[in-house]
């Protein structure tokens, strides 16, 4: 995680880009109000974020861009609940999970939130099938349920065959779309990707971003972070970090 740079103070931001103010309905996933987050590296405190606002809405797709120290690692890892903001509130499909005990927050995690990650995160002696039912075993599924699951979830991503397969024996692409599997097994209602493409050469990438397109069009919920234009390019909207502010927030389509 790169924190960013802090900022002087400004007027809040106006016009076409200006960032959206945070709206409540039952369609919002996503609802993050004054976001701020401080390191304290002992010398000097660090404005990581720096007052960040944001709405994300059932069934978006999100890519969250930034130059490195914007700011962007660090929202990515209060949206995921693997951190916490030093001020400011933030609510996951209605409910603060902001203030959340450690303990808590891996519950959140593992209940509502899929992670995509750039250098896939398998666990290397288990197969296929049983690195995509890992999460429904800390669900405490049973076996057969759990099995089932995980084998539709293989076969929706086009890798039934390979179930018993380990990940040394898979390709890049294909432990990345172990990975997707994995992080949709519990049906989340987020999906979070994590430069998802950067250990992939062009063609396996854009065959992982065809199946994030797939995913979207059923309904999923997808944040996207990249430093790629041409990868943000086939996200609905696009959010921009900078100096640990929300630079702009466009639509593509």
């Amino acid at each position: 995680m790169a924190p960013g740079v802090d900022a002087p103070a400004s007027a809040p931001a106006s016009g076409p880009d200006a960032p959206p103010r945070p709206e409540t309905g039952d369609d919002v996933i996503i609802h993050a109000v004054d976001l701020r987050k401080v390191y304290d590296l002992g010398a000097a405190a660090v404005n990581a974020l720096d007052g960040v606002s944001v709405d994300i809405r059932r069934g978006e797709y999100v890519a969250v861009m930034g130059p490195s120290g914007s700011g962007k690692s660090t929202l990515m890892n209060l949206i995921g609940c693997l951190d916490v903001p030093s001020s400011g509130r933030y609510f996951l499909r209605g409910q603060e999970v902001s203030r959340l005990s450690e303990d808590e927050l891996a519950e959140i995690r593992n209940r509502e939130i899929g992670f995509v990650f750039q250098t896939f995160h398998l666990l290397p002696r288990q197969t296929a099938l049983r690195n995509v039912e890992l999460p429904l075993v800390y669900a405490g599924i049973r076996t057969a349920a759990r099995r089932e699951r995980a084998l539709a979830l293989l076969r929706m991503v086009g890798l039934e065959k390979r179930a018993d397969h380990r990940p040394n024996e898979l390709s890049g692409g294909e432990r990345q779309r172990v990975a997707i599997a994995r992080a949709l097994v519990n049906e989340p209602a987020l999906l979070l990707a994590d430069e998802p493409t950067g250990n992939l050469d062009s063609r396996t990438g854009a065959e992982i971003l065809e199946l994030f397109d797939q995913l979207h069009a059923r309904g999923h919920t997808i944040i996207l972070v990249t430093h790629d234009p041409e990868v943000s390019k086939r996200a609905a909207r696009v959010v921009r970090v900078r100096d640990g502010r929300l630079e702009s927030d466009t639509r593509n389509r």
